[in-house]
């Protein structure tokens, strides 16, 4: 047993150091959050029993399929674990299928496993998985290459989904849901990052990169029929495979989550990523959202709220499904001009309009280009309780760490002294001019900047000004700025927090 704890503001909790662990996964038991179980590359499994405070780790074994690496991790309804992996299997070929292996004591012991998506010598890449909580229907869908890291161009990646209705004993037949085909490379144009997601109403959600763009597909009868078009949902300029300095290789691969939690953004659809539009030293984190089942989708939302400049990457999104609040963990690299690296989380309790950034990590590390860092982090949250997971790197050195976020601290009550409280502009949406209103509770220096919806600063309309304790209401007229109609946002920053929100400019 593992038990490592680091005093912060959120808890570090050292979860190992052992078997090089990278690309985790985390789930809690929703009817007992004090049980949770985590994986990580290749074989490496972890439970606890505790709410992650302490953790008990072993080796995942399937004699007769293998483990090999992209661990998943998720919880049916009866409170039993599925740890989902690529396979090297006894008798077949390497990575021929997704591997699904069943715990019924919370992690302790896993049974041998099943499998899908077997079709010859073809590969089975990067899958996910997401339940119905209202039948315990199981969904995966993950990338199926004729041949991985071929460059001929008659071989082809593909997306795949399979399901299982009886908790994993058995699952269905592997069908191609995606139209376009990506190459085999393991690259820009290659399909993947299919993550599934469960709406309100048993739909099935899925979307994916490849193409400079993010695709999207779904299913209203339980995955037996999808649309007979892919979705273009946005573009993703530069490609999903990137360069960040330090990490052997990046990606900015999409997550889906879907709003079933009966509130106010119940039935929305959240699609999180990176990209480098904005320029290859300024990665950033975006989200995009669908109100009426994948039809059509908002502009891209920037996460990160800090200064346009600084590289965000590897995020993984969750949503709370007992209010709504979405959960956001990356990398995040604006303290420093150098390659060391902390991490950071973000919420939005507003749908995806406005976001709360916050350091989870307690010291940053600076990662070894030379040492595989994993593919992706990963977050899961419950009913107030938020359990993120990631990779720290120091020097040759691979650890697997974990947070207890305490909510109560990420979004501070005005009593804290430090926190500027920023009203919405108004009018919301003008035309002409408008007024920004803010309280400070101490003499602080402030700035008052405007930037468009990709993050880009328009304008400063304060810079680096002293101003006194009390209420400031500023007017600003933008009609000299000839800004066309759209959203933008304007972001408070002190010498100790920033707050941004949303603007709406309609002429």
């Amino acid at each position: 047993m593992v038990v490592n704890q680091c005093l912060g503001q959120h808890t570090n909790i050292l979860i190992s150091h052992l078997n090089d662990p990278e690309e985790p996964s985390i789930m809690m038991d929703f009817k007992n959050p004090l049980r949770m179980v985590a994986g990580a590359n290749l074989n490496n499994v972890y439970y606890s029993i505790d709410g992650g405070f302490s953790w008990f780790e072993n080796i995942l074994v399937s004699e007769e399929y293998g483990v090999w690496g992209d661990p998943v991790i998720a919880v049916d309804t009866a409170g039993d674990f599925y740890f989902l992996h690529l396979s090297n299997p006894v008798s077949g070929n390497w990575i021929d299928r997704i591997v699904c292996q069943k715990s019924t004591d919370g992690g302790i012991s896993w049974n041998n496993g099943t499998f899908m998506g077997l079709n010859g010598t073809k590969a089975q890449d990067k899958q996910w998985i997401s339940i119905d909580r209202s039948n315990n229907a199981m969904y995966v869908t993950w990338t199926q290459f004729d041949e991985y890291g071929s460059t001929i161009t008659t071989d082809s990646s593909s997306i795949m989904f399979s399901k299982s209705l009886d908790a994993g004993e058995t699952w269905s037949d592997a069908v191609r849901i995606n139209k376009l085909n990506g190459d085999c490379i393991d690259d820009d144009f290659t399909v993947e990052g299919a993550v599934p997601a469960v709406g309100p109403n048993g739909e099935i959600y899925v979307a994916w990169a490849g193409n400079y763009g993010i695709y999207f597909d779904k299913s209203t009868d339980g995955g037996e029929t999808w649309l007979n078009e892919d979705v273009y949902v946005t573009d993703m300029p530069g490609g999903w495979t990137f360069n960040i300095p330090g990490i052997y290789r990046c990606n900015g691969l999409p997550v889906t989550v879907c709003d079933t939690s009966g509130g106010l953004n119940n039935g929305t659809i959240y699609i999180n990523w990176t990209d480098q539009r904005n320029g290859t030293d300024d990665t950033d984190v975006w989200i995009v959202k669908s109100t009426n089942g994948g039809i059509s989708w908002s502009e891209p939302i920037r996460v990160n709220d800090d200064e346009p400049g600084k590289q965000q990457f590897f995020t993984w999104m969750a949503i709370d499904q007992k209010d709504g609040t979405l959960y956001f963990v990356f990398y995040d690299r604006r303290a420093y001009d150098d390659n060391q690296t902390d991490v950071f989380m973000a919420r939005s309790t507003d749908g995806g309009e406005t976001f709360e950034n916050f350091k989870i990590s307690e010291t940053p590390f600076v990662p070894n280009p030379m040492v595989f860092f994993g593919d992706y982090s990963n977050i899961v949250a419950w009913n107030g309780i938020i359990r993120p997971i990631w990779t720290r790197l120091d020097g040759t050195s691979l650890s697997l760490i974990t947070a207890i976020i305490d909510t109560a601290l990420v979004s501070k009550p005005e009593i804290f002294e430090e926190q500027a409280l920023l009203e919405q502009n108004n009018p919301n949406p003008f035309s002409h001019s408008t007024f920004f209103s803010f309280k400070l509770h101490e003499t602080t220096i402030v700035n008052l900047s405007v930037y468009d919806i990709y993050g880009r600063k328009i304008t400063d309309v304060i810079k680096n000004e002293k101003l006194n304790y009390g209420k400031h209401k500023i007017e600003f007229n933008f009609e000299d700025l000839k800004l066309s109609s759209g959203i933008y946002y304007y972001s408070l920053k002190t010498e100790k927090k920033t707050i941004t929100r949303k603007m709406i400019i309609s002429k």
